[in-house]
């Protein structure tokens, strides 16, 4: 497997990758950030130097609650939002796992395990699960996360680099179209970027509104050799409106996950929404821009809802 070569991950290559990707120690054994370390001053005020024209747009999709998504084949778990209307003014209550193939969220380091506790499993840089408790995560959790993340984001729009509405079963996004797609609109992937890969959700799900949404997936995605381009530019955080493809051959369910998170500390921004940041990217001209995520301060939390801000 390369990139240069053009080859799919093979099961024994993707069991390889997890060991060789690791960035276990890298920042030192009590790094809490992973590859958030990549986004150094340097990288933030290059970041802000590209809101050039004002402009911004939501990566996010609404909170899934029943009114906003009604078919349970889509939204099995619907948020609760509860209001109460006084008098004078009104207030309300919401509350919903954000975890799965719905709402937009951030995973946080303790979300994945390199395995269960039966055969070793870890969490990111060598913490032991015993770290996990009912009251929360000791380590690893996303209040690390306090202070925000702010980098140069990147859309890689493989619909529009294929001339098709969404990608397929058959054709995963392969690491090396994230090359082709750079090298087509002259952008040098650099270290500390956010990957947002773009696979046409929308209109996956516009054609397919029978299918239920549920785990293992059912709806195509990523490929393991994105894992590789990850790897080798630095890349800080991946965002996806479709998450890692099915039955690649693996034996995870979650492929790109089960790496990411616990192997190389790579924070995974889930079910983003790329649709209209795709049409501002193809009226600019441009497909660089800084994006914002600010993870809610949850101590303990495996992740938080979060609502990512591309700036032009």
């Amino acid at each position: 497997m390369s990139l240069a070569s053009r080859t799919p991950m093979t099961a024994e290559e993707y069991l390889a990758c997890k060991a060789r990707f690791s960035n276990w120690g890298r920042w030192g054994a009590d790094d809490q950030l992973g590859t958030l370390n990549f986004i150094t001053p340097e990288v933030r005020r290059a970041a802000v130097a590209l809101a050039r024209e004002g402009r911004s747009v939501s990566c996010a999709h609404p909170i899934q609650t029943r009114g906003v998504q009604p078919d349970e084949r889509r939204n099995s778990n619907p948020a609760d939002h509860r209001m109460r209307i006084g008098a004078t003014g009104s207030s309300d209550y919401i509350g919903l796992s954000y975890h799965g193939y719905v709402n937009t969220h951030i995973d946080a380091l303790c979300h994945f395990f390199t395995g269960s506790a039966d055969d070793g499993g870890q969490l990111y840089n060598g913490r032991p699960l015993s770290v996990l408790t009912e009251d929360g995560a000791r380590s690893n959790s996303v209040e690390h996360w306090r202070d925000g993340i702010l980098t140069r984001g990147v859309l890689y729009d493989i619909p529009a680099l294929r001339g098709e509405p969404h990608v397929t079963f058959e054709r995963p996004v392969e690491g090396w179209e994230l090359e082709a797609f750079a090298a087509a609109h002259g952008i040098t992937p650099r270290v500390g970027d956010a990957v947002l890969i773009r696979s046409g959700s929308d209109a996956y799900w516009a054609a397919n509104a029978s299918t239920p949404m549920q785990f293992p997936p059912t709806c195509p995605g990523v490929a393991g050799s994105a894992l590789e381009f990850l790897h080798a530019h630095d890349a800080a955080l991946l965002s996806w409106d479709l998450m890692e493809a099915p039955d690649q051959g693996f034996a995870d369910h979650n492929p790109i996950h089960s790496v990411a998170i616990p192997h190389m500390g790579l924070p995974l921004l889930d079910n983003a929404n790329f649709e209209r940041l795709s049409a501002l990217c193809a009226e600019l001209g441009r497909y660089e821009f800084l994006v914002s995520v600010a993870p809610l301060v949850v101590v303990g939390g495996t992740g938080s809802p979060v609502n990512p801000i591309a700036t032009f």
